[in-house]
């Protein structure tokens, strides 16, 4: 196939066009900076530069392509709600481009949006109608899917981690230890996060685009129950610093994510896709010395 993919270039997306080129796939990869764009060609992908604003390039770089990943989004939580009415006219265009044929289209959204407690979420699980959080990819996949399109969601965790990353939440975590020096966790500590390898979440895109995207979402959880204090003491064990819990203005704009308490299943996806998820486990990676190198 060939793959268009925006995200190219982030912590997720490099993987993903890293494991569609490992396996035969030809991709072509959205980047916003020539420096970027040559570090794609480099690993033997075509490259777009442009940036999401760039409607036009994204609906012909889509109707040109086998299937389409969509792994970009702005993370500038200061404009998040443009940010994210941008992401549904990403994706509208994206499925414009793509109506009227079977060409796979994956959109990349979290679990956490389904706001399920006090029980497992599971695929089938819908994302909660919350007017205080503005990202509705999921529910633009959907509507995409109800006219045609082979429009799917790969819900992913809180943590898609591995030993080198440099952005997400826990290397957040890692630096504020280091600032406050204390590792921190809310309350008692006992909420839980998910999680799952990059590497896993990779082979999982490269899966559902080559089954042609048959299911309205699929769980990219490696790890559906990891608790949140267990994080705090691994960060705290390798920087050698007390663990203590805090309020949660000590984890400024991190403060409603760190108490994120959610349980969820990767079965059905896992049975579809055929995805064993083989990668080290959170705790593995945050505990491994070479970790904190990068974050």
């Amino acid at each position: 196939m060939h793959v268009f993919v925006t995200g190219s270039t982030g912590w997720v997306g490099a993987a993903v066009v890293d494991e569609l080129l490992a396996h035969g796939h030809s991709v072509v990869g959205l980047s916003r900076s020539k420096d970027k764009g040559d570090l794609l060609r480099a690993k033997g992908a075509d490259v777009i530069l442009g940036t999401l604003e760039d409607l036009d390039n994204l609906h012909a770089a889509a109707k040109n392509a086998d299937a389409v990943a969509h792994l970009g989004f702005n993370h500038d939580f200061t404009r998040y709600v443009e940010n994210a009415a941008l992401d549904q006219r990403v994706i509208e265009t994206i499925g414009r481009a793509l109506q009227g044929t079977d060409k796979p289209l994956l959109v990349s959204s979290t679990v956490s949006s389904l706001r399920v407690h006090g029980r497992v979420a599971t695929e089938a699980d819908l994302p909660a109608s919350d007017p205080t959080y503005p990202r509705r990819s999921e529910e633009a996949a959907r509507r995409l899917r109800e006219h045609g399109v082979m429009a799917s969601t790969v819900r992913l965790p809180s943590s898609v981690h591995s030993v080198g990353e440099t952005h997400g939440f826990v290397p957040i975590l890692v630096n504020l230890a280091r600032r406050s020096g204390v590792s921190a966790y809310l309350g008692d500590g006992t909420n839980h996060w998910l999680a799952v390898h990059v590497s896993d979440a990779a082979r999982l895109y490269r899966l559902a685009l080559e089954s042609g995207a048959t299911q309205p979402a699929y769980h990219a959880v490696g790890e559906g129950a990891v608790v949140f204090r267990d994080i705090a003491e691994a960060i705290g064990e390798k920087l050698g610093l007390p663990v203590e819990p805090r309020a949660a203005d000590h984890f400024g704009g991190l403060g409603g994510f760190v108490g994120e308490d959610i349980l969820a299943s990767s079965a059905r996806t896992r049975r579809v896709l055929d995805w064993q998820p083989t990668g080290p486990g959170l705790i593995a990676d945050i505990s491994h010395p070479d970790y904190y190198a990068g974050a």
